[in-house]
């Protein structure tokens, strides 16, 4: 009968543990999209005000048209608002992380084997939205978003 018994508690507690888990990995991941959309996403507002100008003529003087600069919106602004209500959460992530890549690209090669004065790379916070963008592209939305865990892309 104790055999019985122990058997019979053994199911119920693992089930109580995995909730809690998936409970923390669900807001861990809308911790990570929000706190990376909405970091993207004040550089598109600035750029709504201020216009693609200057990456038009990068992108001019790397060879490329300049009316790809334009795609900036897509990848600061439509990107970031996508993963911060998470709906086609890896497909947006997946854009932001194209978007730092041309970022580094045209903008920062000078500074990326460059350290600051206190000994930090000269580009963290790129890394960080770059490498940021890219773990949701793995991890995907998570419960807590308007697509669900269901989803393709999220």
């Amino acid at each position: 009968m104790n055999t019985q018994a122990a058997t019979t508690h053994a199911p119920i507690a693992s089930s109580f543990a995995a909730p809690t888990l998936a409970n923390g990995d669900d807001a861990g991941k809308l911790l990570l999209r929000v706190a990376i959309g909405v970091l993207v996403l004040l550089h598109g507002i600035f750029k709504l005000s201020a216009g693609v100008g200057f990456i038009g003529g990068m992108l001019a003087k790397a060879g490329l048209p300049g009316g790809l600069a334009y795609l900036v919106y897509v990848g600061e602004i439509v990107a970031p608002l996508l993963l911060i209500a998470g709906f086609w959460t890896r497909a947006a992530a997946a854009v932001v992380v194209v978007n730092m890549l041309f970022a580094f690209g045209l903008v920062h090669m000078g500074d990326f084997f460059a350290l600051t004065k206190q000994g930090g790379w000269a580009l963290e916070l790129q890394g960080l939205y770059l490498f940021g963008a890219l773990a949701v592209v793995l991890l995907g939305a998570g419960r807590f978003s308007v697509g669900g865990t269901t989803g393709r892309w999220n």
